[in-house]
């Protein structure tokens, strides 16, 4: 078990710094000049050249990429034009912003929290146990609706069913209020009535698609030897399906859950574009329309934590669910 760990935990190291190499290569590839964004206007050459070197742009890239990681693990100094010491993890500094990319991630961040992590679990409650009844069920009307539901789900995008979410139940009906975020802490009840339309748009979307994996995946299972030997020894029905086909049909949904919730923890633009919420989403997408560079590259280099880490935790929980993953 602990080598299986060391293996995924190292693999993981690998693939971030792997991503942190080309986003820093990215912060060279694109055309803007940090330095030109933050000379004045009227800058002259020497002007220029005395900011580029403030920002350390004339040392070797990869002194510079060595600079960078060391701010991410212990701090280091920007330099006067960039707000002084930042500590770790230290992101480099936005330009755009006027101010640190860590502290601009920290006030966006528990937005996109508050958007993903609970529209999360209502799409694996109900997808996953949408789809496990159908199986169950097969043939019968609540299938054949399941499977409707299911297929007009993952036929709409999610700027339509925010946009007929907040038709009838914000302008129309006039019940609930139009998105914001009101921190959990602040107010609960505020958070979650103002947030419950992302996570019904998510939840709708998102458990459309796990009906249907986890459907297909239970009629296979039910059709395994071990399971028809369960059967046929007495065992009643209830056991056979809780201790042997529901969890070998749910190992494989494992893997899909915890790859998409990292990405949408890493990528939620549409929801936050249709909702008018702030979140890392929509910070990204506008560092790339300003050119703040080092905005973008403390995005991208999050959002890849997000994936690799959800990836080792499908790793450890498949230890848990399927023992055999430990001996490979």
């Amino acid at each position: 078990m602990l080598n299986f760990l060391i293996r995924r935990i190292l693999l993981a190291v690998l693939t971030l710094f792997a991503v942190s190499v080309l986003t820093f290569l990215m912060f060279f590839a694109l055309p803007r000049d940090p330095a030109t964004a933050m000379c004045p206007k009227n800058c002259d050459a020497a002007r220029l050249e005395r900011v580029r070197d403030e920002l350390g742009l004339n040392d070797p890239k990869y002194v510079q990429y060595l600079h960078y990681v060391k701010g991410i693990f212990a701090g280091r100094d920007l330099g006067a034009a960039q707000g002084g010491y930042c500590d770790a993890p230290c992101l480099g500094y936005s330009y755009v912003n006027s101010e640190p990319v860590t502290e601009t991630i920290v006030r966006v961040i528990p937005v996109t929290l508050s958007i993903v992590v609970p529209a999360s679990v209502l799409w694996l409650a109900v997808g996953i146990g949408l789809g496990m009844l159908s199986a169950l069920r097969l043939g019968t009307v609540f299938d054949r609706l399941a499977i409707g539901v299911s297929l007009t789900g993952a036929s709409l995008q999610l700027y339509f069913v925010g946009g007929v979410l907040l038709l009838v139940f914000v302008y129309t009906l006039k019940i609930l209020p139009y998105p914001r975020y009101t921190p959990i802490l602040d107010n609960p009840w505020d958070w979650a009535t103002a947030l419950i339309l992302p996570w019904c748009a998510l939840a709708f979307l998102f458990s459309a698609v796990y009906a249907r994996l986890s459907r297909a995946q239970m009629l296979e299972t039910l059709s395994e030897d071990y399971v028809r030997t369960a059967h046929a020894k007495g065992l009643p029905s209830r056991t056979v399906i809780r201790r042997h086909a529901l969890r070998a049909a749910i190992t494989p949904l494992v893997t899909t859950a915890g790859v998409e919730i990292g990405a949408a923890l890493g990528g939620t633009v549409i929801t936050e574009t249709t909702f008018g919420l702030r979140g890392l989403g929509r910070t990204a997408i506008d560092a790339v329309k300003d050119g703040d560079l080092p905005t973008i590259m403390g995005t991208v280099l999050l959002a890849a934590a997000f994936i690799v880490v959800a990836n080792v935790v499908v790793d450890v929980l498949y230890t848990f669910i399927d023992p055999r993953v430990r001996l490979r």
